[in-house]
């Protein structure tokens, strides 16, 4: 078959048989004009993944269909802002990004209220607000809002869908990009079409993966892993209703999507536009490593979940251009790498760099951290890196055991002392944090704890030691200026602005109890707010070295749209790198994860020219000298030429 052929010959049949006279006459040539330019990609992905079926015209008519009533909805602001986005397609990448992630009730009272502290967030230099998942969901555990009942409307004790435009067109008015979940792996088991399924209808028990008994199940179950192993075993659950057993990933709550049925294809398309026309930038693809399923395969990473992200983003290019993907892909490092590309997903989290910041911590070795990045740093220069300290999840030690192994380290080994340091289990550790999906047959788990307490805030203000304290703010202060300096978007998360330390409240909560994340989880008050602003608090010290590191990067463009070059270095206790742009300019950082003095040749500072050289955030010059770069307990150094 001659696709370039038959994309022409299927798209003039669907131009002619859909009917466009909802759009004005510019708004008709602008969609057509898209759908040329697009719908290639798009028939090709679609027939790849679904060429096999005998409707697949069918689906695909249906598929553009959708495309266009999602245009035909979108606002006249929204497309000037598509307009805009176009004109200036790398826009994330400026240095004066800076993202935060927060749950809309713990850090509001419900959105109208959020928006009300919208000045708050401009006084961080906030410039991109990721809410967590707003929409409808289970009443108690809804796996912390990733069990969506309905898209389309938002969860009542949050507001509702009008307050929420409200919200992305006042956030747009200031300059802040709204970021949103795309929970599109699976829907909670209330959502319309699985209590359809439920009921027996044929139709929707196709949008899930349903057996009449335990053979298929456990012919993939051979293959799969266990996500929340403290809290179910396998990865299905028997559904009395419906009297068959249902694919359920994560809970049981949460039914996976069988994305080998294009009407799941078509109608996931449907309410991913629903969510780009409330006026949000960037969407954030849930557990997008799960949506293809395979038998004998692990069911994760499979090339067509690829094929699936690529199809989407086409029909984003065609009816809303705007808005840009964010690969949420906690998996091996060579895996996460693939998500990411100006065809599939234009932002990514930065899981391996988040993991070994805090292996780096608690080894006081940059080893594994420069090697690592040295190897998996780079990406297409049309995306760019989302990176975190921390996040509303666990974290998992996902880094590359190859790697870690030219380095002498055992993969298995290493996580089993991660675990036990941040969890407090091993003597020594500074760390207060709290297993979480511990295996009962292997020990393994994850750590949840939030940044202050994983990096050794909480025990010192517990043991009133002076010398902990400043340690542990030393620590907050290196992690926070390698993500708002090595290349991508920071991204902080709520609360951790002001140093918050752990809440152990869900532990009173029966719908929390089971689940340890909720540790991190925790509300941001205005109380709270206010006691960050006495200059004799911990929280006071952290908010204000913060905000020193993020006034210094808004005002270093090479910090923006600019190349990161990892660097090697004879002292094991310093991670250090450049960024350099396309007009020349350099900046250096070199970064110390020991609480004692380092020294590091001067030869580093050749990678600037020659001096003398401004270290910006102790304002202070720095002359060439052969005696060597000195670095204090836990520094963190930005220089350029003076």
């Amino acid at each position: 078959m001659n696709l370039e052929i038959e994309s022409k010959r299927s798209l003039k049949r669907i131009l002619d048989s859909i009917d466009l006279t909802a759009l004005t006459k510019a708004d008709k040539l602008l969609f057509e004009q898209r759908l040329h330019s697009h719908f290639p990609k798009l028939f090709a992905l679609y027939l790849e993944i679904y060429g096999h079926r005998y409707d697949v015209y069918f689906y695909l008519q249906e598929l553009v269909n959708c495309l266009a009533k999602g245009f035909s909805e979108r606002s006249r602001a929204l497309k000037l802002k598509d307009k805009k986005r176009l004109a200036d397609p790398l826009w994330y990448k400026n240095e004066n990004m800076l993202g935060m992630a927060c749950y809309v009730d713990l850090i509001a009272q419900d959105l109208q209220d959020l928006q009300a502290k919208i000045p708050y967030l401009k006084s961080l230099g906030i410039t991109y607000l990721h809410l967590m998942p707003l929409y409808d969901s289970p009443k108690g555990d809804s796996d912390g809002g990733y069990a969506v009942s309905d898209y389309r409307k938002v969860n009542e004790k949050l507001g509702t869908t009008k307050d929420l435009i409200a919200l992305a067109k006042a956030l747009n008015k200031e300059g802040i990009s709204l970021v949103l979940d795309f929970v599109f792996n699976h829907t909670s088991d209330e959502h319309k079409w699985a209590m359809a399924a439920k009921q027996g209808d044929p139709e929707f028990q196709e949008f899930y993966y349903m057996f009449d008994d335990r053979t298929i199940p456990d012919q993939y179950e051979h293959n799969l892993r266990e996500i929340f192993p403290q809290v179910r075993r396998g990865n299905y659950t028997w559904n009395e209703d419906a009297k068959k057993w249902v694919w359920t990933t994560f809970n049981n709550f949460q039914w996976d999507l069988n994305y080998s049925n294009p009407a799941v294809f078509n109608g996931i398309t449907s309410e991913m536009l629903f969510l780009a026309n409330l006026g949000c930038e960037a969407l954030r693809l849930d557990a997008l490593a799960f949506i293809w399923k395979e038998m004998g395969t692990t069911c994760e990473n499979q090339d067509k979940a690829h094929k699936l992200i690529q199809a989407f983003n086409s029909c984003l290019q065609i009816s809303a251009p705007a808005v840009v993907f964010k690969s949420e892909a906690i998996v091996h490092p060579d895996e996460v790498v693939k998500y990411i590309d100006a065809e599939e997903c234009q932002l990514s989290y930065n899981p391996l760099l988040m993991a070994l910041l805090w292996n780096s911590l608690a080894t006081r070795k940059t080893n594994l951290l420069t090697q690592s990045m040295q190897k998996s740093f780079s990406i297409s220069p049309k995306c760019t890196w989302v990176n975190y300290v921390r996040c509303h999840d666990d974290i998992g030690w996902t880094f590359d055991d190859e790697v870690a192994a030219q380095l002498g380290i055992n993969g298995q080994d290493h996580r089993h002392f991660l675990n036990q340091f941040y969890t407090g289990r091993f003597e020594g550790s500074f760390a207060k944090g709290v297993a979480f999906g511990e295996n009962p047959s292997n020990g393994d788990c994850r750590v949840c704890g939030s940044m202050a307490s994983l990096a050794g805030l909480e025990q010192g203000i517990e043991l009133e030691d002076q010398t902990l304290i400043e340690n542990a703010l030393a620590r907050i202060q290196l992690i926070n200026g390698i993500i708002l300096s090595i290349g991508g978007i920071p991204l902080l998360y709520s609360g951790d602005e002001i140093g918050l330390l752990n809440d152990y409240n869900y532990r009173l909560d029966e719908s929390k109890l089971h689940d340890a994340r909720w540790v991190n989880r925790i509300a941001l008050t205005e109380q709270l707010i206010d006691e960050a602003k006495n200059p004799k608090s911990a929280s006071n010290k952290v908010s204000k070295q913060l905000q020193n590191l993020i006034e210094l990067r808004k005002n270093l463009p090479v910090l923006g749209d600019a190349n990161t070059q990892i660097l090697s270095n004879e002292n094991p206790h310093v991670f250090s790198y450049t960024r350099y742009s396309d007009t020349g300019e350099v900046l250096l950082a070199i970064n110390n994860f020991s609480e004692h003095p380092q020294l590091i040749g001067s030869q580093i500072l050749g990678q600037l020219g020659e001096g003398p050289y401004h270290e910006h955030i102790s304002n202070e010059t720095i002359a060439s000298t052969q005696n060597g770069v000195q670095l204090s307990a836990y520094q963190v150094m930005w220089i350029t030429l003076k």
